[in-house]
């Protein structure tokens, strides 16, 4: 009752100007009548062009704003195009996306509150270090254990790399910040950008831990942003989000071969990503990647955002003066060389980077998470932006880079750049093949029974290991049982003569690690998801299952008498991206050294 009476007295259709956002047009009576629209007939052609050449299972939600130099809103359009559920809803304009890291910019602007506020003693500001605030804030470079500031946070130069697998679904906040202490460093304090989500979790502790009344963070900032710019179909709060059936799924393309066809294969919904559960208290990653969404609500922020921090509907400050001129002032370079003739470098603030796009400037930050892929820009200087959110997990980012340049070449009245070719052309080069297992294998170091077990790194957890392939005589009964449904949850995953470990994981980023053996010591290493279909004929689908190409991912056996240890590489940059421009990978001479991470088996463990 609580959730539809919500929903029921403040709709998100209700625009902020004269715009109806469900018409893609815009009036402006101060204007003197009819404005031109971008979202118009060619535009709605082209997105759906789009969408069909790129077979996509999913579909976008666009919001556009400008305002002329006298201040006035010309033209605030929002619409939705394709697919929202694997049911086959459409996307409207009040379809909810997860717009993953474009969350991050609510965690900066929420704690600039907190810098502002005049009550908290001692105050807060842009260079406070962590550790003062945070005693429990440990790192394993001492530098940057003691020197990190909220700045520092912001724009992901602590060090560390993403490490975004060490977390569990059920980590609290503070477990989270007690694991950094484990974690391997694996670049210099301040050397170069490193995007790293834990450090965002950890600036989402400090409503909780500082103000009096203690709100969890999510609540914070619904009560300090979201509540005073009326984004009422905005919140942490899957349940919420799900109340009225508007929550879109993330769509995925079950049986993708991109040697074959990349734009193919059966549209599926992704398994949510994060908890279900904890209300509008959020979760542990809402400071990282949690806001679900609408279109008419990125209108809205939008249109703040545009207006330095004033709230368009009342002209109320909601945020300080200075602070998005501070966040968004270059501190790194995040691409060393731009892709694109016409666009720049990136150069990244707090959660907020600068481009040039054909001279003009551009502020913008991506989001990715499971299933959805965002992008939401603005050219101060032009007096526009544009977001768009996307729930098509392979291309939803290249389709958002597509339409949304698509948009401002037409806003800003140039030629457009056919977009639309030149990532087609990209996205269909096929990646490297997984390079084939030696027809004459070395077999480990120790028997495969004995590489079964539990193993633990202490920023990391634990994983049991069981032996899947070939079958284990002396297998728990937690591996007894994944045995018994593996053909069920995870289909066609063991393949006939390649030896096979598997580990059940409570990951946001994974349900399962698959360790098949390649040659001697070393392993190929897959991180997959077993996600439900709602089919009885086909019950899960493997999600992720990159194992045709050469993923980067490995496993080195490393024993020595009775110490049995996995060490692992190719983890640091995450799941899909592959590694970070300018990160070093690990070198050395053992497999402690050459390892990103390093799991020691339980039974053998020992303390360094």
């Amino acid at each position: 009752m609580r959730l539809q009476t919500l929903f029921s007295l403040i709709p998100c259709y209700l625009a902020l100007t004269v715009t109806a956002a469900s018409v893609p047009r815009a009036l402006s009576p101060e204007a003197g009548g009819n404005i031109t629209a971008i979202i118009d007939a060619d535009t709605e052609a082209f997105i759906n062009q789009v969408l069909s050449e790129w077979k996509s299972p999913g579909g976008v939600a666009i919001a556009f704003v400008k305002k002329d130099d006298n201040g006035t809103w010309t033209n605030v359009e929002t619409k939705g195009f394709g697919r929202a559920t694997a049911s086959g809803t459409n996307v409207t304009e009040n379809t909810m996306f997860n717009i993953g890291s474009n969350s991050k910019l609510f965690t900066v602007l929420s704690t600039s509150l907190l810098i502002n506020k005049e009550t908290l003693s001692p105050r807060l500001n842009w260079d406070s270090k962590v550790k003062d605030f945070i005693p429990m804030f440990n790192l394993t470079d001492p530098v940057a254990t003691a020197y990190s500031t909220l700045l520092d946070l912001m724009t992901h130069r602590t060090g560390y790399p993403l490490h975004d697998f060490s977390y569990r679904y059920s980590d609290d906040v503070p477990m989270v910040i007690y694991k950094m202490q484990f974690l391997r460093q694996s670049a210099e304090f301040r050397d170069i950008w490193q995007y790293n989500n834990n450090m965002y979790t950890t600036l989402s502790y400090l409503p909780s831990l500082l103000l009096p009344s203690k709100p969890r963070f999510a609540r914070y900032v619904k009560e300090s942003l979201l509540d005073k710019l009326g984004m009422n179909r905005t919140t942490y709060d899957y349940e919420l989000a799900d109340a009225e059936g508007l929550r879109a799924d993330g769509m995925a393309r079950q049986g993708i071969n991109v040697y074959t066809d990349p734009f193919a294969g059966t549209p599926r919904a992704a398994q949510y990503w994060t908890s279900k559960t904890g209300g509008e208290d959020g979760s542990v990653l809402s400071g990282a990647g949690g806001v679900i969404t609408c279109a008419t609500d990125m209108a809205k922020w939008l249109q703040m955002l545009l207006l330095d921090g004033v709230n368009p509907a009342n002209n109320e400050t909601v945020i300080p003066p200075g602070v998005l001129k501070k966040i968004t002032t270059a501190i790194s370079i995040q691409s060393g060389a731009p892709e694109w003739p016409e666009v720049s470098l990136y150069a990244y603030g707090a959660a907020q980077l600068q481009i040039t796009y054909r001279g003009h400037l551009i502020i913008e930050h991506g989001g990715f998470i499971r299933g959805f892929n965002t992008q939401i820009s603005r050219l101060p200087y032009d007096n526009f932006g544009v977001s768009v959110l996307t729930n098509d997990n392979e291309y939803g980012k290249v389709i958002g880079e597509i339409i949304k340049n698509h948009i401002i070449d037409k806003a800003l009245g140039l030629e457009p750049i056919d977009w639309n070719s030149r990532y087609k052309a990209q996205k269909s080069i096929p990646p490297v093949r997984a390079t084939p297992r030696p027809a004459n294998v070395i077999q480990p170091s120790t028997n495969l029974t004995n590489l079964a077990g539990t193993y633990n790194n202490d920023g990391y957890g634990k994983i049991e290991l069981c032996l899947l392939a070939p079958e284990n005589p002396a297998a728990s009964a937690t591996c007894q049982d994944l045995a018994a449904n593996v053909s069920t949850i995870l289909p066609n995953l063991l393949r006939p003569g390649i030896p096979t470990l598997v580990g059940q994981v409570d990951s946001p980023w994974f349900s399962h690690i698959v360790v098949e053996h390649f040659n001697a010591d070393v392993f190929n290493v897959s991180l997959v998801i077993s996600t439900p279909t709602n089919d009885s004929s086909l019950p899960y689908w493997i999600f992720n299952d990159k194992r045709q190409s050469d993923n980067g991912m490995i496993g080195e056996v490393d024993v020595e008498g009775d110490h049995v240890a996995l060490g692992l590489a190719g983890f640091w940059a995450g799941l899909w991206d592959g590694a970070e421009a300018g990160v070093p990978k690990p070198i050395g001479n053992t497999v402690r050294e050459r390892a990103e991470v390093y799991f020691e088996k339980v039974s053998t463990q020992r303390r360094l």
